[in-house]
């Protein structure tokens, strides 16, 4: 495997930046090719690549082994709605379940056993979007995926999460900065237009990503796709539109990095989300997703955006658009937290179906 980003041409270096989803459950031709061809810094599992123990692991053994930089092997595991993991295993509770820290211990131990015997190092979570009484009737999807009723509530419960998923040897991630509990509407369809101001902003959305990142150190902080009309940090696109956080410069660079000093990844929400696609298309948003201080861009489904989001941002550095250094900054900062990723633990069907049980035990508890 190569070490060093040093040795990597421009092409290797612009893969690094993606985070590819794959179309099916085995290493096939098509596969190999794309990953052989984008070289990406990491690949995310979904449903659709997991319908066997054994199989996952296979799938994610042979990605590690034909991968020339080790990859981040990633998964959205947060439980409840989005559990990648229920065809194999017991289902996972949602967040909003979780009660004690002790539990959110709980849950994000048995998350990390699970997925690093899987093969997985990386794990999409947890939420710390709020969502307090004020906002549980609004139809954005996130309800029952958020820890806690309140901000400090969120912070502690996620915290506990994130801190035993880390020493498990998974790297976790917050999202979805800055904060989306109080969207409207869900991104995956539309941009929503999160009707708040700053001082809520600071006090409420914001709370959780301030103290985990002293705290807890998150490998990764997921960035929504979201405008804000009514903060200091929004800005306009060229066509006088509301950038959304995911392309704005000034959530990433001034907030996310000047002010709450996050030192891991920014990682985008899917570009292929309809907050995105509808608006920018995937070279474009691609381009200033990069510029605005993203390290990685999710694109988690069809090869043909995977390729031409990464043809787009090779070309931006061609033209000046995008300078090389910023592809330095976001390699460097991947390169550095690579060095973090743990390697499997060995596979153990025994233990898995044991684990089962004990998930079984602990949805038992939590609805006592």
């Amino acid at each position: 495997m190569v070490n060093s980003p040093e040795q990597l041409d421009l092409r290797s270096k612009v893969g690094q930046l993606f985070l590819i989803g794959i179309a099916g459950p085995e290493l096939d031709t098509a596969t190999r090719e794309l990953i052989e061809d984008i070289r990406p810094g990491g690949v995310c599992l979904f449903a659709r690549n997991i319908r066997e123990a054994k199989q996952t692991r296979e799938l994610l053994d042979g990605i590690r082994e034909m991968s020339a930089i080790e990859p981040f092997l990633s998964l959205d595991q947060e439980g409840g709605l989005v559990d990648r993991l229920r065809r194999i295993m017991t289902p996972m509770p949602a967040a909003n379940k979780i009660k004690t820290a002790d539990d959110a211990r709980r849950h994000g131990n048995l998350i990390a056993e699970a997925t690093r015997m899987l093969g997985f190092n990386t794990d999409f979570a947890p939420v710390v979007d709020v969502i307090d009484a004020k906002r549980e009737k609004d139809n954005n999807g996130l309800y029952s995926r958020a820890f806690g009723s309140d901000a400090n509530k969120a912070t502690e419960l996620a915290g506990a999460f994130l801190s035993e998923l880390q020493n498990g040897g998974i790297l976790g991630c917050i999202k979805h900065f800055p904060g989306l509990g109080a969207a409207a509407v869900d991104s995956h369809e539309e941009l929503p237009s999160v009707d708040i101001d700053d001082a809520e902003l600071e006090t409420t959305d914001l709370l959780p990503y301030r103290k985990l990142i002293e705290t807890s150190d998150p490998a990764f902080v997921m960035v929504a796709h979201a405008a804000f009309p009514h903060s200091k940090y929004q800005t306009k696109d060229t066509d006088g539109r509301n950038l959304p956080s995911s392309l704005n410069g000034e959530f990433l660079t001034n907030l996310l990095r000047n002010d709450l000093d996050f030192k891991g990844i920014s990682i985008t929400d899917d570009l292929e989300m309809g907050a995105i696609l509808k608006n920018y298309g995937i070279g474009r948003a691609c381009v200033l997703a990069v510029n605005a201080g993203e390290d990685m861009l999710a694109i988690c489904a069809d090869r043909d955006n995977i390729a031409a989001g990464r043809d787009a941002v090779i070309e931006a550095v061609a033209s000046g658009e995008i300078s090389i250094e910023r592809i330095d900054e976001a390699v460097a900062r991947i390169d550095k937290v690579r060095l973090l990723i743990s390697p499997p633990t060995e596979f153990n069907s025994k233990r898995l179906a044991e684990l089962s049980d004990e998930i079984a035990e602990f949805n038992q508890h939590l609805n006592r």
